[in-house]
């Protein structure tokens, strides 16, 4: 039995084009790019094109590339510069969404017990907001906007080029988290007037433990690793070369066939979504038009999510209930809380996430699979026989 592998907003497999580039500076171009002589320079001189290249694919300077350890620190580093860079000023209101990625709601609850003043925004019931909530949410003494360009659980696709454009008028920094986004669907950070930008290679192909925090020059930035004077001085570290050049030949790669992608991904998703939506007492997740193009994310009234994912596991289909990064977690999504989804309802969320190496015939069976699971499930629920006796309502 081949495997269906549709988890793809939680990682996805390296293409060959990020393995190929890798393997040059594992083997001969070993150098550390800090070294000043000839195969230090070697590494240097790579380390230059990777950051000109990846900078070339968002419209961005090369000196406003800064390499991380992946998403979840470049949120880290954006936030808290412009926490640092608002309380020098006495500014410590920061507005947010209610469906962050926990790397962003974490930092700011910790700025939070610091003193800053978080105000989130509620996202409504397909998952979104308006530049008009951010505008009527700014204040004197706003230090920074962080929203999400595209969630990870639900897919639903924000205004990031006009809230960019709000916040630049109002001159307030604006970060967005893009690594559901980036490489997915076009990214221009000077016209969408974003400030701060942080990826990560491993959902666009690349390599795992590598990201970008990009940073529009004149943005000061806080260093939240200290040691040498990598990365211009704020972030320490030898940078780990191999994945840097692995992770810049899958962002261009991506870039370079970003439309027939999306193309190819959205038929196969619509087509998943037809096929689920048949399925009694289910609801899809999130945007259905402003959406990611390979997600597709449903609850299933009456069932454990958990117990879906286990089932369609033994039939050799990988999928998640919400975040790969909370999927230890028993408590529901806070994504599909905020979207107005029940607890009783959100526990059973189903996230199905396709790339451009899915097939109709994946399609096919994960359709076949799904209402079959679900059927088998339901059969066995406490809490389906409740709802189908007229004991307790049906929600969806």
């Amino acid at each position: 039995m081949t495997t269906v592998y549709a988890d793809n907003a939680a990682t996805t497999q390296m293409s060959r084009a990020a393995i190929d580039a890798m393997l040059p500076y594992m083997e001969t171009v070993y150098g550390n790019p800090s070294s000043l002589h000839s195969v230090g320079q070697q590494a240097t001189e790579a380390l230059q094109n990777a950051r000109e290249r990846i900078a070339a694919c968002l419209n961005a300077s090369p000196r406003e590339i800064y390499f991380t350890s992946g998403g979840s620190e470049a949120d880290n580093q954006a936030i808290l510069s412009a926490a640092r860079l608002g309380a020098r000023k006495g500014k410590k209101h920061i507005i947010s969404t209610a469906f962050e990625h926990h790397a962003v709601l974490h930092t700011l609850k910790k700025l939070e017990k610091e003193g800053f003043e978080i105000e989130v925004l509620p996202v409504g019931a397909i998952g979104t907001i308006t530049a008009q909530q951010v505008k009527s949410a700014l204040r004197a003494d706003t230090c920074l906007v962080t929203v999400i360009y595209a969630n990870n659980e639900i897919g639903s696709i924000l205004p990031i080029a006009e809230i960019g454009e709000v916040c630049r008028e109002a001159g307030v920094l604006f970060h967005t988290d893009a690594v559901q986004a980036a490489g997915h669907v076009p990214i221009d950070v000077q016209a969408q007037h974003i400030d701060m930008l942080s990826l990560s290679a491993h959902k666009f192909h690349g390599p795992k433990g590598i990201g970008v925090l990009y940073a529009r020059q004149g943005v000061p930035l806080t260093s939240l690793i200290e040691g040498g004077a990598q990365e211009r001085g704020k972030r320490a570290g030898t940078e780990n070369l191999p994945v840097i050049m692995g992770m810049a030949a899958a962002l261009e790669d991506a870039c370079a066939h970003i439309d027939e992608n999306a193309r190819k991904v959205s038929a196969l998703r619509d087509r998943l979504i037809a096929g689920l939506s048949k399925i009694p007492h289910s609801a899809l997740n999130g945007d259905p038009v402003n959406r990611l193009p390979g997600n597709v994310s449903f609850c299933f009234e009456g069932i454990e999510g958990e117990s879906l994912l286990l089932l369609l596991d033994a039939k050799g289909i990988c999928a998640s209930s919400g975040s790969a990064c909370t999927s230890g977690s028993l408590d529901p999504s806070h994504v599909l809380l905020a979207i107005g989804r029940p607890h009783e309802v959100a526990h059973g969320s189903l996230r199905l996430s396709l790339c451009e190496w899915n097939t109709d015939e994946d399609v096919d069976r994960i359709l076949a699979a799904v209402p079959e699971v679900v059927a088998y499930l339901r059969e066995m629920s406490p809490m389906w026989k409740d709802l189908i006796s007229g004991r307790k309502p049906f929600i969806l």
